[in-house]
């Protein structure tokens, strides 16, 4: 007896591709520019391990030298590093039972089909706010390219302590000469608020179908609950506002063997979709240096989080991720 399954609606060939342009084209942080994905990245996601070599040469330093006929110029070499990112290996389950599909009236795998790539963006945006986290909580990082005007006592923050044009200013000041290389801010909608209240928004139609564009300071604005919001050390809160320029973070996809599977209990009458993904999302120039602790075969967004895990390796100006810790 022939019976349509999920695997027979959803073909893994066509599903999977979908999925992940769908997943590209709903994303702000895509939209934004922040997120660079080209064939070398996609190149190293695919490879194995664990963690992938991205080996860079420094620039070039020292001055040059007045010329004479009788002593030689003195060469000078330049130095190689290595930046490192890690791999991500993620995967996600979704079930369906007969009995309930019957009782919905609706095929749960075209929801499935709609939902999913909202589910993988928002994942993935919580894995660069982990990173992100871990990152910016770095030694090198955190001394030389976080402006921190909080205080514990959030509740009664002054104006000194709240997101404004000089503390925004502030932050850029850290790229010092580059700073022209920061192109989108990511805030909490709190924080949008506040910026709104201080009637500082831009907004922009490039035409009349097109989208409404809003920008602080000339810079996309990227506004996401998502974005970081702890408690304050005795009360209220703390925001940490990201800066970025394009390209900050390198993204490659990965080629998992069974990106798309499916399967079916037949005595439950259970029928289950498996999304596998292979990635790295890596803020370019802060290596992964693994340490702290990874229990499993890559980190979880926790493990994400652990400073000890980054170590700088670019100049600060060719870093460009910057991050503003304010009350509100």
């Amino acid at each position: 007896m022939a019976v349509t399954r999920i695997a027979d609606i959803i073909v893994p060939e066509i599903w999977q591709p979908y999925m992940i342009e769908r997943t590209k084209e709903k994303s702000l942080l895509w939209q934004s520019g922040i997120i660079e994905q080209n064939p070398i990245f996609d190149e190293l996601a695919r490879g194995g391990g664990n963690t992938m070599n991205m080996p860079f040469f420094t620039d070039l330093s020292g001055e040059s030298e007045v010329r004479s006929d009788t002593t030689p110029l003195t060469p000078k070499k330049i130095q190689a590093k290595q930046d490192i990112s890690v791999k991500h290996y993620r995967g996600s389950a979704w079930g369906v039972n007969d009995l309930a599909a019957c009782l919905a009236g609706s095929d749960p795998s075209d929801a499935i089909a709609t939902l999913v790539a909202d589910f993988w963006n928002r994942d993935f945006q919580n894995c660069l706010i982990a990173t992100l986290k871990g990152v910016f909580a770095s030694a090198l990082m955190a001394s030389e390219q976080v402006v921190d005007i909080s205080i514990a006592d959030g509740t009664n923050a002054a104006a000194t302590n709240l997101i404004s044009s000089n503390s925004t200013i502030d932050a850029f000041k850290l790229m010092g000469d580059e700073l022209t290389a920061i192109t989108a801010i990511a805030m909490h909608g709190d924080i949008y608020h506040e910026l709104l209240k201080q009637d500082v928004i831009e907004f922009e139609q490039p035409s009349e179908q097109g989208i409404l564009i809003q920008r602080y300071k000339g810079r996309t604005l990227i506004v996401d609950d998502k974005m970081p919001k702890v408690a304050g050390g005795t009360s209220g809160f703390v925001y940490s506002t990201y800066l970025f320029g394009e390209g900050a973070i390198a993204y490659g996809e990965g080629a998992p063997k069974m990106p798309v599977e499916s399967d079916r209990d037949v005595l439950q009458g259970d029928e289950y979709l498996v999304n596998n993904r292979d990635f790295i999302m890596h803020p370019r120039g802060v290596k992964w240096t693994g340490a702290g602790t990874v229990a499993s075969t890559s980190p979880t967004n926790t493990e994400l989080q652990q400073a000890a895990a980054y170590l700088r390796v670019y100049e600060k100006k060719n870093v460009r991720l910057l991050e503003l810790k304010t009350n509100g």
